[in-house]
């Protein structure tokens, strides 16, 4: 994984925890523990578009509710 964003070609994997935070994780590791995945895979700036649309906020779920 590189740490030059611009240099960075590792896929990613958006994952998601009961709590409904999300997070990018390597595509090719396996998710850490308690997190499953979203569907969704792609490059770095790709996966934090999609997490920004798609969680605005960061709260846990059960502050949400």
């Amino acid at each position: 994984m590189a740490w030059d964003e611009e240099d960075d070609t590792t896929v990613y994997k958006i994952v998601v925890n009961r709590e409904a935070q999300y997070a990018i994780w390597p595509a090719g590791k396996s998710n850490p523990s308690g997190w499953r995945d979203a569907g969704k895979e792609g490059m770095k700036r790709e996966c934090v578009t999609y997490i920004d649309k798609k969680w605005p906020g960061m709260r846990p779920l059960r502050l949400v509710k």
